[in-house]
């Protein structure tokens, strides 16, 4: 079994008190990956004491609802610490999804990132 470097999946960037994550992959369906991201996206908060966060999904065309279980932890960790999560650039495809599964109404989502940074 060989052992590759773990590719990253986030680009993330502090914008004053607002850590910004953008997500490289376009599709996000396999588990490993997941699995990756939620790793990443948990230390932001659990490590790094990071309690604004922004999901920029601009790159994203699929997510799985795996990966929506690990949106609604990372949503709860932030609430724990006393933060704030918002999610910004969600296409209309996933947007739906987020309608049918309400998740729309647990989640802050803002049209683009200028308007995200601009709720914190």
């Amino acid at each position: 079994m060989s052992t590759q470097p773990r590719r990253r999946r986030l680009e993330v960037e502090d914008h004053g008190e607002v850590t910004v994550v953008n997500f490289i992959d376009r599709k996000i369906l396999d588990e490993q990956n997941i699995a990756k991201i939620g790793e990443d996206l948990f230390s932001l908060v659990e490590e790094l004491g990071r309690k604004k966060i922004l999901l920029n999904f601009s790159n994203v065309e699929y997510l799985s609802s795996a990966a929506l279980g690990k949106f609604i932890s990372l949503n709860k960790k932030v609430q724990q610490a006393g933060g704030k999560l918002l999610m910004c650039n969600i296409n209309p495809d996933i947007m739906e999804v987020f309608e049918i599964t309400r998740l729309d109404r647990l989640f802050s989502i803002q049209r683009d990132e200028q308007t995200a940074l601009e709720a914190f």
